[in-house]
Order: C-alpha cells, then sequence, then structure tokens
C-alpha cells in the first residue's frame, strides 16, 4: 500500500495535512508548517502528540492534534 496525504482545510486555508497508509495503520499529522503535530494509531485507538504524550486513549483522530492549538 502507498502513502497517502490529505490535505485539511477551512475555507482556502490549509490547517494540516494527514499521511496515512503506513503498515501499522498509524497516521501521522503535520501542522499547517509542515511539523508533525502528532500520531495516531488505530490498533490501539490512541491519539499522540509531537511530544509522544497522550491525547487521547480512546480515539484515533487526527482531527484532536489539528484543532487543538
Amino acid at each position: 500500500m502507498a502513502l497517502e496525504r490529505t490535505y485539511i482545510r477551512q475555507g482556502g486555508k490549509i490547517l494540516g495535512s494527514v499521511t496515512t497508509g503506513y503498515s501499522d495503520n498509524s497516521t501521522t499529522v503535520h501542522d499547517s508548517n509542515g511539523r508533525i503535530a502528532g500520531h495516531t494509531s488505530e490498533k490501539f485507538s490512541t491519539t499522540l502528540d509531537a511530544s509522544g504524550r497522550l491525547i487521547s486513549n480512546n480515539v484515533s483522530s487526527p482531527g484532536l492534534l489539528i484543532h487543538k492549538r
């Protein structure tokens, strides 16, 4: 499976991007400047910020990382 990047937009502004397609079903989230905002794991249903701190232990949602700023 190939990696796929999806951009998250609000109006004409890019809020961030989500990269999927990793073999472990994880997702990498980047902010609007291209810096890693965090990771999600479908396998463990977790969302971690860029420092590795737990944001959610029951939801693997890139939206939690984009909208927390």
